[in-house]
């Protein structure tokens, strides 16, 4: 079941659902899907998953996720949240990933992160957002961008995947890049 956290006009975010472990470990077995997570080499079992979402459900004052669903249907599609929270100096490391691959490329993405990063300076009083992605993750690229996210760095050939280095890239956000344009 879900609970309508932050709503947008696509998607919404709603606290995680233990019973999604199955979706979610079809999803985290995918290639196609975890190549541009840190995940991509892991086997991730029905029971790992579970324990998981259960440690994720019940929450943390370092870290928060959330079920992205489809605002359309209620479909689960995918998961956002915060790690490494620190709310002394007000950052936070976001991630993100959709998994129901038919919502690719659709903005699902960009307005997760956006109801997320939102929320993150409004309500949880932070200042600095930053991620890590892949060099070759265009796509993730381009959502970042659009929300307002800035490159800062790269870490050269930090990456092996596919049998090639590539570069990690670096990106932050501040509250003047993300409101902006709004």
């Amino acid at each position: 079941m879900y609970f309508k956290k932050l709503s947008g006009t696509k998607c919404y975010l709603s606290p995680i659902d233990v019973n999604d472990a199955e979706t979610y470990t079809r999803w985290l077995n995918d290639l196609e899907i975890t190549e541009n997570l840190t995940l991509a080499s892991a086997v991730i079992p029905l029971e790992g998953e579970k324990e998981l979402l259960q440690k994720l459900a019940a929450g943390s004052p370092s870290q928060q996720d959330y079920a992205i669903v489809n605002a359309e249907n209620d479909k689960l599609i995918g998961n956002a949240g915060f790690v490494n929270i620190n709310h002394l100096h007000r950052t936070a490391e976001i991630g993100i990933f959709i998994g129901d691959k038919s919502c690719w490329g659709r903005g699902f993405g960009t307005e997760a992160m956006s109801l997320l990063i939102d929320y993150a300076y409004k309500v949880l009083n932070l200042h600095n957002i930053f991620l890590r992605t892949y060099a070759f993750n265009k796509r993730a690229i381009r959502c970042y961008e659009k929300v307002g996210f800035k490159k800062i760095g790269e870490i050269r050939e930090a990456h092996v995947y596919g049998g090639k280095a590539h570069n990690v890239i670096l990106m932050d956000i501040l509250p003047c890049d993300f409101y902006k344009n709004r």
